[in-house]
């Protein structure tokens, strides 16, 4: 794997968990039911992993080979970097390329998450898509590097020219 970020996190899940642990030994002091006291907690973790969950399956970014065999995956949606201009890319890098207006988001949904910028990726056929990630930078040399076409100029470690 060439690069990996994690589309979700576990923090909200283990920072309701200890408020809740805070408000059950509360509620158990108060001669709450404690089989009332565990539904609860039981049912709201529940649904706090479930959507920590679903936020990392369904915005994690990987970026799997080299060359020709180079796949970006968002979540369940895979792109062949053979199907990604990497001049573009390139120009996208150094600033003087930007995104087409609604241009759909990689992995779904109708905007980016919350705390990540997209990274504009046209295809060969024209079309543009943002990837969504937290670093853009890291992320475009990752491409770059892995891109069949793309790694000559990023100086990158292990590419040699025929």
């Amino acid at each position: 794997m060439r690069f990996a970020e994690p589309g979700g996190s576990w923090r909200p899940f283990w920072l309701t968990a200890a408020a809740l642990a805070v408000l059950a030994a509360g509620a158990l002091a108060l001669d709450v039911p404690a089989l009332a006291v565990g539904a609860v907690v039981v049912l709201v973790l529940g649904l706090v992993a479930a959507g920590c969950l679903a936020a990392r399956r369904a915005w994690t970014v990987r970026l799997e080979g080299r060359g020709p065999e180079a796949v970006l995956r968002v979540g369940r949606e895979r792109l062949s970097l053979t199907e990604v201009d990497a001049g573009h890319l390139r120009a996208v890098r150094d600033g003087t390329a930007g995104v087409d207006a609604g241009a759909p988001v990689l992995g779904g949904g109708w905007s980016l998450p919350r705390g990540r910028a997209g990274l504009p990726l046209r295809r060969t056929d024209g079309t543009t898509v943002l990837v969504p990630t937290r670093v853009p930078r890291e992320l475009s040399v990752a491409l770059l590097t892995a891109h069949p076409a793309g790694g000559t100029d990023t100086a990158g470690p292990g590419r040699v020219a025929p």
